[in-house]
């Protein structure tokens, strides 16, 4: 065969793949229907293992890498979630006949949210100045609104606002006594503080969620939401009932523990990674002359840090600044920082070992709660 007939062949065989994959697709919804009609959960980690082990052992007998395999496999399995995750929450249908009000609607977590309510049967309303900007989108005809003007007669209030705004929007709010259930998508919940509690002093249904994921996000299994408890049991769980078809894990905490722990999950990795590109910008080495000697460790904490450093600076300073426990993980990653400094000077091998030690002690306990959790 010539080259030109070789390549049409690739090109038969990749259509012929792509084929095979919507056909997997529709099956996936069709397993979604039954599984819902027999209770079964939507993700079966042993089946998973099956369908991989089994994957491996035919690319063997084929003579394809078993990486490979496995790797396409993952990717299947991955879209055959996300298909099935989608055909339940659209059958639960639990927002039918009800009206959800999203303010900042247009943003990026506004919008994931408003999509994820009107995939529940939601009428959705979208409250955002900048609602121009959902044009070629699903909320393309969702009703504008002006909340300063609406009945905000809703059954939910998402307040996806920018964190410096939120509060805010809250007390407004407050001032208002909707009847729906009112929630924020904050970050940080230290500088919410004020309008959380005048919610709750003037009798509304209030939480606070805050998504452990980004809005590009499509399948929810293995991720979390983390729900706030204000004191208000309905709220809550009501909240908590709008990802129920979902495969999210619903963890619930107190305002104080929420902000605590995020100063680690979110202030000490984003300090990290900002120290990290600064350094490498101080160091007068030239990024062209750098990636010639990258290596595996390298450029997997490059393409972390390059990913923080396009997100918004104010955005990411209000999570430092405006935590009340910030100062403390900041001051745990300078001391940490200091003791790698003093070994390395000293020589101090013995301080060095122990330092990487202790982090294997520490990763072994993680991986054993994260496997007891599969």
């Amino acid at each position: 065969m010539t080259l030109e007939e070789l390549r049409q062949h690739l090109n038969d065989l990749d259509a012929q793949l792509l084929e095979l994959v919507a056909d997997r697709q529709h099956t996936s919804r069709e397993i979604a229907r039954v599984k819902r009609a027999t209770g079964y959960a939507t993700r079966d980690y042993e089946r998973e293992r099956e369908v991989i082990m089994g994957a491996r052992g035919q690319a063997a007998k084929l003579g394809v890498s078993g990486d490979l395999a496995e790797t396409f496999m993952r990717l299947l399995i991955r879209s055959s979630l996300t298909t099935q995750e989608r055909a339940s929450v659209a059958a639960h249908g639990a927002g039918t006949g009800q009206r959800a009000l999203v303010i900042g609607g247009a943003g990026k977590m506004g919008r994931w949210f408003a999509e994820f309510l009107q995939s529940q049967g939601y009428a959705v309303e979208i409250a955002d100045p900048s609602a121009a900007a959902l044009a070629g989108t699903p909320l393309e005809r969702a009703p504008r609104v002006d909340w300063h003007t609406s009945d905000l007669a809703h059954d939910f209030l998402v307040v996806a606002t920018p964190l410096g705004a939120t509060d805010a929007v809250l007390r407004e709010l407050a001032m208002r006594r909707p009847r729906g259930v009112v929630f924020d998508l904050g970050s940080l919940k230290s500088p919410l503080r004020g309008g959380l509690m005048a919610l709750r002093s003037h009798g509304v249904k209030v939480t606070s969620l805050h998504p452990m994921f980004g809005p590009d996000t499509e399948l929810l299994s293995g991720r979390h939401v983390i729900f706030v408890d204000l004191g208000v049991p309905e709220a809550l769980e009501r909240a908590r009932e709008l990802f129920a078809p979902t495969m999210v894990e619903r963890v619930v905490m107190s305002l104080d523990d929420h902000d605590r722990l995020i100063a680690y999950v979110l202030g000490l990795s984003h300090a990290l990674n900002i120290a990290f590109y600064n350094a490498l910008a101080d160091s007068g080495e030239a990024a062209p002359r750098l990636a010639r000697l990258s290596s595996t460790t390298f450029d997997a904490q490059l393409d972390v840090a390059s990913k923080v450093a396009q997100e918004s600076p104010d955005l990411y300073f209000e999570i430092q600044a405006l935590n009340d426990y910030g100062a403390e993980s900041l001051e745990a990653l300078a001391k940490s920082v200091e003791r790698l400094r003093a070994a390395v000077l000293a020589q101090d091998r013995a301080a060095f070992t122990a330092l990487m030690l202790r982090g294997k002690d520490y990763f072994e306990d993680r991986r054993s709660v994260t496997e007891k959790r599969a």
